[in-house]
């Protein structure tokens, strides 16, 4: 079957598995704080004292519309210090469920709009932070910014701080487009920031690029994806648009404006061959590096990893979230902060963790959630005969076989392998394996379409 028809037949809402279980399983009030300072410890342990730190800064000065994560729209920046201090103060709560000083492997600032603080407070959140961790030669730092704000003070302080990397949120080069979902930024910011990272030192600079926005044709994408090679950004995250106006309403506003299934699934296409055709490589879902990446490598020998700070090299066992919305991990568990800033505030000031929902894995959940994370980092996993005995009977064989029939994957006893062909279509395959999932949750839930 041609590439396009396998797309239309298998272009159906499915989860991103960024974690397994997904959210929609995870249940309000599951962790108690007793409870989940015990799975804080025995990660610890596990992890040998190194632990990844995910911090969440979610201010932005201007929404856009295309945008599904959590956010919070303003131009006042006295919310800053209030919020670091916040932030810094559930810190604390979680060093001291910390049996030793912790090493600090992986540090992400994600958002919302990183860049949307002053350096000198991302200066004094950061500094308090690793002034109680120890700090690795080997370690992983990186944050997500805005080519429109980011200053050469905010490039050049984070450096000094440890960042090595820096993901730049470009989405498309054309300025109508950029109006159209409200995300401004020009050429020359572009560059500028480009440059001025290369300059101070940055190992990895790298871009985020959305396929499928509402007013994109193929002719724009073409010039964002020649704007893009121009630069050669060592990583390239090639996302398809999220619609779901049902979380974010802002998205109805443009509906009308959106490209037709197939205009989109050309446009998916197009831009993955040419990134190819450029030299990167396919190292995962949406994700392209050049060859001398340490992720490409990664990729090649199978020590790829995924969490949900993306793609990396790094594996702790515990990985903590700060800030509103986060979500922490122990493998063993999950737990996620209040979404709201209101009821974040109100408990990091009656001393509570501001946990929300969680789940508590058994033991199907880690063993399907270690053949997913291996699908989505390798494209291949295999089972034993117990594991099998333990999820097997919730595996979706006739997913499995249409799958085969289609040439996507290989499948035997033993496991599954995703031919080169497949991998557009890698979580469909996980979807047939997901002991958890049903009709009833994919239909209450509604789900971005999986290509």
């Amino acid at each position: 079957m041609e590439r396009a028809l396998l797309i239309k037949k298998y272009n159906q809402p499915g989860p991103r598995y960024t974690s397994y279980p997904t959210v929609p399983y995870w249940q309000e009030k599951q962790m108690t704080e007793n409870k989940w300072s015990e799975h804080i410890s025995h990660a610890f342990w596990k992890s040998h004292k190194e632990i990844s730190l995910y911090i969440h800064l979610p201010f932005c000065e201007s929404l856009c519309t295309y945008c599904g994560c959590n956010t919070r729209i303003t131009k006042n920046h006295a919310v800053e210090e209030v919020y670091i201090n916040a932030v810094l103060k559930e810190w604390e709560m979680y060093l001291s469920r910390l049996p030793m000083k912790p090493i600090l492997k992986e540090l992400h600032l994600g958002g919302g709009t990183p860049t949307f603080f002053a350096p000198e407070n991302l200066k004094k959140l950061l500094c308090t932070i690793q002034n109680h961790c120890e700090i690795p030669i080997d370690a992983n730092y990186s944050f997500e910014g805005h080519p429109g704000n980011t200053t050469y003070e905010h490039l050049q302080t984070l450096f000094d701080l440890g960042f090595r990397r820096v993901s730049f949120g470009i989405q498309d080069f054309d300025p109508e487009i950029q109006k159209v979902i409200n995300r401004i930024q020009t050429e020359e910011d572009i560059e500028r920031v480009t440059l001025n990272a290369r300059e101070i030192g940055y190992e990895s600079v790298n871009y985020d690029l959305v396929y499928g926005l509402p007013s994109q044709t193929i002719e724009s994408l073409k010039y964002t994806i020649k704007k893009t090679l121009e630069y050669r950004p060592s990583r390239i995250a090639f996302y398809s648009y999220a619609h779901i106006p049902w979380i974010k309403p802002a998205q109805k506003s443009f509906e009308h404006l959106l490209p037709t299934p197939d205009q989109k699934l050309n446009m998916y296409q197009f831009g993955k061959e040419e990134l190819l055709a450029a030299g990167y490589v396919d190292i995962g879902m949406d994700h392209f590096a050049i060859q001398e990446d340490e992720l490409t490598s990664a990729s090649k020998d199978g020590s790829l990893h995924r969490n949900f700070m993306g793609y990396t090299t790094q594996n702790t066992s515990l990985s903590i979230g700060l800030g509103v919305s986060s979500v922490s991990d122990t493998w063993t568990a999950f737990s996620q902060n209040a979404k709201d800033l209101k009821t974040y505030y109100l408990n990091i000031k009656h001393n509570l963790l501001p946990l929300t929902k969680g789940h508590l894995l058994n033991e199907q959940d880690l063993i399907v959630r270690k053949h997913i994370l291996n699908l989505m980092c390798r494209y291949e996993t295999n089972w034993t005969e117990r594991e099998f005995h333990l999820f097997g009977l919730n595996v979706n064989f006739d997913l499995l076989d249409e799958l085969e029939a289609d040439g996507i994957i290989t499948f035997s006893d033993e496991g599954i392998k995703v031919t080169q062909k497949g991998r557009p279509f890698v979580r469909n395959v996980c979807m047939a394996i997901d002991a958890r999932l049903n009709e009833k949750l994919l239909e209450e839930v509604m789900f971005s379409k999986t290509v």
